[in-house]
């Protein structure tokens, strides 16, 4: 896996990359970028380019350039940034931002029509399979699933990552089949049976581990993306505390951007 991904240089500062998305210009950032916006960073990736980005508010919608600019130009909208959590472009030169501090990053890149996705994966946007929705609306714009290459960058991983058994199970669900007729017991089983299992033991009671970015993998294996079109990176923000922020780990309200340019 780590064959996969390479950490770059820009000024002595460090952003990853992934082979699979190396038909764009794009960068999983580090902490040592902050507190740079989007628009500085895109001129590090290619100048000359427009970049946008959302209000990340942990739903599935996913937004085009134009959707956002529409919603942010609405008489009586009070916001500078539109309320999405994925952004796909419409048109070249175009780069898509998330942010994150412990939740997935997730870039795709169409290698034929040239399109591009950014997505903001938590757990309560993985539990809404924000994922698939940003592959369903590709689809609808000319994608084969054939053609997609996708990244899932540093995000905290499932060894680190308490939460509720309720969460878990939220999340979990989402890859189980026919989960809405079986008990919270028996979706767990069949969640701990799965090979890499996204669900580990907690030693406290009502407690679980929960890796959303193999519940992510999972869902996009299930639309029958090939594995082989997934990269996820092996990097935990929690435990990287010299190039990632973890919000976890320090309680601190920042982030980290990831971006791809539409070629």
């Amino acid at each position: 896996m780590n064959q996969q991904w390479h950490w770059q240089t820009w000024q002595n500062y460090s952003y990853l990359t992934c082979d699979l998305l190396s038909a764009w210009q794009h960068g999983f950032f580090s902490s040592e970028f902050y507190p740079r916006t989007p628009e500085d960073l895109t001129s590090i990736l290619q100048p000359q380019t427009s970049a946008y980005r959302v209000k990340q508010v942990h739903g599935n919608l996913v937004l085009t350039p134009p959707e956002i600019v529409a919603i942010v130009n609405q008489e009586n909208y009070d916001n500078s940034l539109a309320e999405a959590d994925g952004i796909i472009s419409d048109r070249q030169g175009q780069s898509v931002w998330v942010a994150s501090a412990d939740c997935t990053p997730v870039l795709i890149g169409d290698i034929k029509t040239g399109q591009v996705c950014g997505i903001h994966a938590g757990w309560r946007g993985t539990a809404l399979k924000i994922v698939p929705q940003a592959i369903a609306r590709l689809l609808k714009f000319g994608s084969n699933q054939e053609n997609l290459r996708i990244g899932i960058g540093p995000a905290i991983s499932g060894e680190v990552y308490q939460v509720d058994e309720n969460v878990a199970l939220k999340v979990g669900q989402t890859i189980i089949a026919d989960a809405q007729s079986k008990t919270d017991p028996e979706i767990l089983t069949e969640l701990k049976q799965i090979p890499q299992t996204p669900i580990l033991d907690d030693q406290l009671p009502g407690k679980a581990r929960l890796n959303v970015s193999r519940v992510n993998q999972i869902q996009l294996e299930q639309l029958g993306i090939s594995s082989e079109q997934i990269a996820i990176a092996p990097y935990c923000t929690y435990k990287e505390s010299d190039r990632l922020f973890s919000y976890r780990r320090t309680g601190e309200k920042k982030v980290q951007w990831s971006g791809i340019i539409a070629s």
